[in-house]
């Protein structure tokens, strides 16, 4: 089993013209998939940190494929990490005299893959399915128990809405003197 994980191949962008945190979000969404699901969600993915990661997993795919020889589509993310660059620090002119700073940050994304015999076990996936199963289920018993109580809202909204017929005679009163001030008017 060290066979398996000493053949973690990885790739790094460094001093990418971005922001750390910015580029963590994309890197959030791939950790764990395997390349083709990592590639579809990066090309779907609209913030411009995806192209940057999205680079960085082709590049870490064809250094599998070069140097190891391994398939590119049997790969999984085992691990995609971004931390942070020097910052680039200039200077903006601004009003009376002063200046304003304006940071430039960098960062360095990695991103490491691992064949995929270990990682795309359904284990993972099974429990994400479960809970959504074992949320229908116990949901849809509460949402029967909340049913009630809206019937008996809505039961309560009747009640107001007698009360609201009462205040719907004001708006017609009001209506009624816009109508005899305009046959009035004419």
């Amino acid at each position: 089993m060290s066979a398996v994980e000493t053949q973690e191949v990885r790739a790094v962008a460094k001093w990418v013209h971005m922001s750390p945190r910015k580029a963590r979000l994309v890197a959030d969404h791939i950790r764990g998939r395997s390349v083709p699901e990592a590639r579809t969600v990066l090309a779907f993915t609209q913030r411009a940190a995806a192209r940057e990661v999205e680079k960085v997993l082709r590049s870490a795919v064809a250094n599998a494929e070069a140097n190891h020889g391994l398939i590119g589509d049997n790969l999984v993310v085992a691990a995609a990490y971004v931390d942070e660059g020097p910052v680039m620090k200039r200077w903006r002119a601004r009003a009376r005299g002063r200046v304003a700073r304006i940071k430039k940050p960098t960062c360095h994304i990695t991103v490491k893959l691992v064949p995929g015999v270990e990682a795309p076990s359904p284990a993972p996936t099974p429990p994400a399915a479960l809970p959504a199963e074992e949320k229908t289920g116990p949901t849809s018993e509460p949402e029967s128990a909340e049913a009630k109580p809206k019937a008996q809202t809505g039961a309560g909204a009747k009640s107001k809405t007698s009360t609201g017929e009462k205040r719907r005679a004001p708006r017609t009163r009001k209506e009624a003197p816009k109508e005899s001030q305009t046959s009035s008017d004419s």
